[in-house]
């Protein structure tokens, strides 16, 4: 079983993440940010890995450093679970329609860090939700995952489902890329021999 446990605590924030990439898509995410939590949802649900999130913060402030830091240690968490990477398929990619939105996603599990966010969310907040964080949580997950992560929206018109297209194409992307290649399933995915 390719799975993870991490725990990640600072002054600001103590986020737990437990990870199943080889799951059925269940999840219990409890951030204390109910928009984020069903996004986490999800995550979980379309990329079929099973997610564990508990996280407290200072809401008090914001929601930045929750929402940041879980993207931290969730990315820390499946670069964990992920190992070697022997036998992944490596690279992923969806076009996902969600009523008016529609969101293009292509990502490679390199451990090469890179975000290109072409995704303009009309309004500042989606409830008391802020829309910006849609982006820090991917930039912290890409980074902290070592994912190449490209990310365009082609179309869009409501908020909600802007973000929540975002969030289901990464997911079915990340579902390819982790998908074991029985092809290649004692190799890793590429001619460096490491990744």
């Amino acid at each position: 079983m390719r799975s993870a446990s991490l725990t990640r605590t600072t002054a600001e924030t103590d986020v737990h993440v437990e990870i199943n990439l080889d799951g059925t898509g269940t999840y219990d995410n409890q951030t204390g940010v109910g928009f984020f939590d069903h996004m986490l949802d999800q995550l979980a649900r379309h990329a079929l890995m099973d997610l564990k999130i508990t996280a407290t913060g200072d809401l008090h402030i914001d929601d930045h450093h929750t929402i940041e830091d879980v993207g931290i240690t969730l990315g820390q968490a499946l670069s964990k679970a992920l190992g070697d990477k022997r036998g992944i398929r490596r690279y992923g990619s969806c076009l996902l329609p969600m009523d008016d939105a529609l969101v293009r996603c292509a990502l490679d599990l390199s451990g090469r860090p890179f975000l290109i966010w072409n995704v303009t969310i009309p309004t500042d907040r989606i409830g008391g939700f802020d829309t910006e964080l849609v982006r820090e949580f991917f930039q912290a997950l890409s980074t902290h995952g070592g994912i190449t992560l490209h990310v365009d929206m082609l179309h869009g018109l409501n908020s909600h489902h802007i973000a929540e297209a975002t969030f289901k194409s990464v997911a079915r992307a990340l579902r390819d890329a982790l998908e074991p290649d029985p092809r290649t399933a004692d190799s890793i995915p590429s001619t460096k021999g490491a990744l």
